[in-house]
């Protein structure tokens, strides 16, 4: 397999992608819910549909997951593409989101890449190589405890749902803690793990196309990453925790209920 024509292709297909949502970013024209508080605009639509093209100009035999358009293909090649994490802020102009795309082979995440792109900060991560931010290498942080450490977590669409256990990590989280954050963005809190802007994030209800890319990122960067019960993570999961390694144990100790 050619790497670096992955490395390549995965990141036009970033930067295609979020040249898209900075052209619609402040200028939207309609936003329609998918639920309650599930948002998708045409920036979502367009933004998939380049990177989706810009990836079987290259790969005509690979499947892709996407999450406006789910699956096409059944290689076990495959690209999982979030075209817009962090709907709802990109909706209310705030400009944390960005696009991210992964690259699995057999499920398992070779390459990932993420871009935020009205930061300008695009991380990428293959296999093995280490984690790059605007192509210098990063690394977790060397917090050693959960009380010295901030951490982030996400609220999941159905928050409803789970909402008493959802509010007692939170409160727990806020107490051992230096604070806790929420971003709104997976792929943007597993980067900022992996970048050591923060020390431990945690989230649950996800889809393979929040975590895939962020995942490798953090792991390249040198972070650990499971399930709630300290179980490997993978990218069937819906829940996750990423840490910079040192508190991951306080953390997971500090999640159970």
């Amino acid at each position: 397999m050619d790497m670096e024509r992955i490395k390549q292709v995965g990141t036009a297909a970033a930067y295609n992608g979020g040249r898209i949502l900075k052209e619609h970013f402040g200028r939207l024209r309609s936003v329609r819910k998918k639920g309650a508080i599930d948002l998708v605009t045409e920036a979502d639509l367009r933004s998939e549909a380049a990177i989706i093209d810009t990836l079987m100009r290259s790969f005509p035999d690979h499947a892709i997951l996407a999450e406006e358009s789910g699956r096409h293909g059944s290689s076990g090649q495959r690209w999982i593409i979030d075209p817009l994490d962090g709907t709802t802020n990109f909706a209310h102009n705030l400009p944390l989101f960005c696009v991210s795309i992964a690259f699995a082979v057999d499920d398992a995440i070779r390459a990932g890449f993420v871009l935020a792109p009205l930061m300008e900060e695009f991380f990428m991560a293959v296999k093995g190589e280490g984690a790059l931010l605007n192509g210098s290498p990063i690394s977790v942080s060397a917090t050693p405890t959960l009380a010295d450490s901030l951490l982030v977590t996400g609220f999941p669409y159905d928050h409803a749902t789970i909402f008493p256990p959802l509010m007692e990590r939170f409160g727990r989280g806020l107490k051992a803690t230096q604070g806790v954050r929420r971003l709104g963005a997976a792929a943007l809190d597993l980067c900022y793990v992996a970048c050591g802007r923060f020390d431990g994030f945690w989230e649950q209800h996800l889809k393979p196309w929040d975590t895939a890319a962020g995942f490798l990122v953090a792991s390249e960067a040198g972070g650990r990453t499971t399930v709630f019960s300290g179980a490997p993570y993978s990218i069937t999961a819906d829940e996750i925790v990423s840490t910079n390694g040192a508190i991951h144990d306080e953390l997971l100790t500090l999640l159970e209920l």
